[in-house]
């Protein structure tokens, strides 16, 4: 019998995202595409995913984030779901840190 999958986080809005200790944000123009560095490895991201960890500050909650997401895209249905759905898997892959 195989074990049920583990729930996924609920997030607030009102935490604060940044990039974990020893991660590294950059644009590589060789791939010209953003990748992140860390520790193991690096990981090409795709462009919604280096548009929303280009945007994690430290500073900033996550509701300013989605929202500065809308301002820059316009406000594609399910916005906030799929920002909040990332912020969870990133955090999940110890990318990001969250301050409440």
């Amino acid at each position: 019998m195989s074990a049920p999958p583990p729930a996924q986080e609920v997030l607030s809005e009102a935490a604060v995202p940044r990039l974990a200790n020893g991660t590294r944000l950059q644009y590589e123009p060789a791939q010209q595409s953003w990748v992140l560095l860390f520790p193991e490895g690096l990981v090409r991201l795709n462009d919604s995913a280096a548009e929303i960890l280009r945007r994690c500050d430290g500073v900033r909650d996550i509701a300013a984030l989605i929202e500065d997401l809308r301002a820059s895209c316009g406000d594609p249905p399910g916005l906030g779901e799929d920002v909040l759905g990332f912020f969870a898997f990133a955090r999940g892959r110890g990318w990001l840190e969250l301050a409440c």
